[in-house]
């Protein structure tokens, strides 16, 4: 793990303006302009809405409690160079006009925290779960027999040993896990390269190995399903049997830790209601949870080199 100087130097006691100023760091290189058009009434730029957005997600609030917070937040506003709080509706407007490309650079500025140029990823672990979309209660569903939360399926890739996540995508509706991992897969290679792949045996595919040895240039460790009487195809796949790694299959286990503290900290329901805006809430908690990652290595980082105490003693 790579921490700059820069990174380091200027460490608040409080964990909240912490995450503030990296997320403006973060949202300052990841090319999003300033204002939105040449007619915007610059009351508010791009880079405040989006932190704003950000802490949002992080104190997992909706869009009418965290305006009514940030009211109350005086040093929140300094930080932001606010002079007046935006409505609700701008930050929901914000959000709908904002592109899928612009977050995914973000969740790039947020992985290029913990690295140095062209360093590898040791072993990445690759796990789905699901996020609940749905706006009345579970019994009023059972009640009215009517099918009124649906699931929207999701996709992490995480660096085993750091926690941090390198890749997601996302569906609303169920597909099989090979079909998210071809798309992810190629997403962390573009993000940050790995040595290994790990995965459980949903997905277990000669695709999949083809993809990851041809051309990723790494290693795929899955157990091969064990089917009776059925011979098992594909060069990989048998392949896999003798060259299956125990201690490093092991690992997978993280990105099932990692889907835990995103959806328990930051929540499993989604509170969009229109899917391209589902999709952006979802890749916004894994900017959040890679943010607050960092948050915390940083100051451990600064309490284990640094002389000076972090917080201030009480007389």
């Amino acid at each position: 793990m790579c921490l700059s100087n820069k990174h380091t130097s200027n460490i608040s006691s409080n964990k909240y303006l912490n995450f503030i100023d990296t997320a403006l760091a973060v949202s300052g290189n990841s090319r999003l302009e300033i204002y939105s058009c040449k007619y915007s009434k610059r009351t508010y730029t791009q880079h405040q809405l989006m932190v704003l957005v950000l802490l949002k997600e992080y104190l997992n609030e909706d869009y009418r409690d965290i305006v009514e917070l940030v009211e109350l937040m005086d040093k929140v506003q300094t930080k932001l160079g606010l002079k007046q709080v935006p409505h609700f509706t701008t930050l929901h407007k914000f959000v709908t006009r904002i592109k899928n490309i612009l977050l995914n650079r973000l969740l790039h500025q947020t992985i290029k925290l913990f690295y140095s140029r062209g360093e590898r990823i040791e072993v990445t672990a690759v796990d789905s779960t699901g996020f609940t979309s749905g706006h009345c209660s579970y019994y009023y569903s059972l009640r009215t027999d009517k099918k009124r939360h649906s699931f929207l399926k999701t996709s992490i890739a995480v660096d085993a040993s750091n926690l941090v996540i390198t890749g997601v995508k996302v569906s609303g509706r169920p597909v099989h896990d090979t079909k998210h991992a071809v798309t992810l897969l190629k997403q962390c290679h573009k993000t940050r390269k790995s040595e290994f792949y790990v995965m459980d045996k949903a997905y277990d595919s000669e695709d999949i190995h083809k993809l990851v040895r041809d051309e990723l240039d790494s290693i795929a460790i899955i157990p091969v399903k064990d089917r009776k009487r059925k011979k098992i195809k594909g060069r990989y796949r048998r392949l896999m049997i003798e060259e299956f790694d125990v201690v490093l299959h092991r690992k997978r286990s993280m990105s099932e830790t990692s889907n835990y503290v995103l959806k328990r900290k930051y929540g499993e329901e989604i509170r969009a209601r229109i899917y391209r805006n589902q999709v952006k809430e979802i890749i916004l908690k894994v900017v959040v949870y890679n943010l607050d990652r960092f948050v915390k290595v940083k100051i451990i980082v600064y309490l284990r080199f640094s002389t000076k105490p972090l917080f201030p003693k009480f007389k």
